[in-house]
């Protein structure tokens, strides 16, 4: 909203100093400040509203040190990230941008998704929480609208660049045109674009492909949703590591939208998605916001209603900016905590098939129960786990010119 208004100042008034809002870089920045007041100012008051509704989390004797302590401990958290992130975005970003619709959207839809289940668990006193049925309906709900959006809204598109023309004084110009296109990034190649149409056998026309690329984003939508939701087992190990993959994430759409960066690091061009980087910074101030009050020991705990959108916002995130082929790498930590279930609970049933009864591989699973019950400390494994998710950040950054 102060976009329009300061460009409504500065174009029609001539106000001094408001044609400082047509600046990405300015915007973000005030963006992280203002999500991170709100979450550090706005949570306590929330904690103590909760505290006072007595939503506390119920918690399961594990057998892990220092589980029981937690008992009472306020969730629905996820709160004092979500208005953090949109108040912000709201206020700083281009609302009719494609893209920060988008964006808002998911981390809405998931929010409620993630509060009906925290609702249940909480104010029904069902332990189960909403149904994982229709967790998974919210979540194709979810890769319907990105997908079917990315797909037939006219206003998304990326540059795809012709032939370079010499004009008689020497100055080379390069001719362009921004089209409809189902390309994306794959790291690590230096001819590193690829095209969903390549998915489609010869047989079936081109413009079914669109079925394709949908049942794709569901899957990772789906999948980065649910990695988020298990690695939010342990404080603040969730919400530190969406702060690195929102920096991150933060980059890379600064980049994809920067005309100039974007052709001198060979990376495709998206026009308007540089606006996205505003969107990460107020997610990455909320996010830090929260981990003021989730920060061992945990004052209170974001639930589903936080994780199950945090998981969203990222995977749409990198959707959006044509980056979702880096996402096993980016969002390693919820991939390998994902897996770490997966696995455990497929090794069981097998051994269990095979020889009357079932062995694990995990001392228990998602992987951080499996670290604690060896006795390490809540603070020392989400350290750990923060700088492994720091290396893969690196390593992800530098895929812009590592080919």
């Amino acid at each position: 909203m102060f976009y329009y208004l300061f460009e409504y100042l500065d174009k029609h008034l001539n106000v001094p100093g408001a044609g400082v809002f047509q600046y990405i870089t300015f915007r973000a920045f005030a963006a992280t400040i203002t999500s991170l007041g709100i979450a550090a100012i706005w949570g306590k008051s929330v904690i103590y509203r909760l505290q006072k509704l007595q939503i506390g989390e119920e918690i399961r004797d594990l057998g892990l040190e220092g589980q029981m302590a937690k008992k009472g401990t306020p969730t629905m958290g996820g709160f004092i990230i979500l208005l953090s992130l949109l108040i912000p975005t709201l206020l700083f970003a281009k609302i009719t941008n494609v893209y920060i619709v988008l964006l808002l959207t998911s981390a809405v839809w998931l929010g409620a998704v993630g509060f009906a289940d925290d609702y249940i668990k909480v104010f029904k006193k069902n332990k189960e929480g909403l149904s994982g049925k229709f967790k998974i309906v919210g979540q194709i709900g979810l890769g319907l609208i990105v997908g079917l959006t990315m797909y037939f809204n006219q206003h998304i598109k990326v540059r795809m660049y012709d032939k370079v023309t010499m004009l008689a004084d020497g100055t080379q110009v390069q001719s362009y045109t921004d089209t409809k296109s189902l390309l994306t990034t794959v790291p690590f190649l230096k001819d590193n674009q690829f095209d969903y149409n390549m998915l489609l056998p010869s047989f079936i026309p081109d413009h079914y492909v669109w079925i394709v690329y949908v049942l794709v984003v569901i899957f990772i939508i789906t999948a980065v949703s649910n990695g988020a939701n298990i690695t939010d087992g342990i404080d603040g190990l969730a919400a530190g590591t969406s702060v690195i993959i929102g920096l991150t994430l933060a980059v890379l759409a600064y980049v994809s939208g920067n005309k100039v960066f974007s052709q001198y690091l060979n990376v495709m061009f998206i026009p308007n998605s540089g606006e996205l980087a505003i969107f990460c910074a107020a997610f990455v101030g909320a996010c830090i916001g929260f981990l003021w009050y989730n920060a061992y020991p945990a004052q209170v705990f974001m639930g589903d209603t936080g994780s199950l959108m945090l998981g969203g916002v990222i995977a749409t995130l990198a959707i959006v900016i044509r980056k979702e082929m880096l996402i096993p790498v980016l969002c390693g930590i919820f991939l390998i905590e994902n897996m770490s279930v997966i696995i455990q609970v497929a090794y069981f049933k097998y051994t269990k098939r095979k020889y009357g009864e079932g062995k694990r591989i995990f001392l228990m699973s998602p992987l951080h129960h499996h670290y604690q019950k060896k006795g390490y400390h809540e603070s020392k494994i989400v350290t750990r786990f923060w700088i492994v998710a720091i290396l893969l950040a690196i390593v992800s950054i530098v895929t812009l010119k590592l080919r």
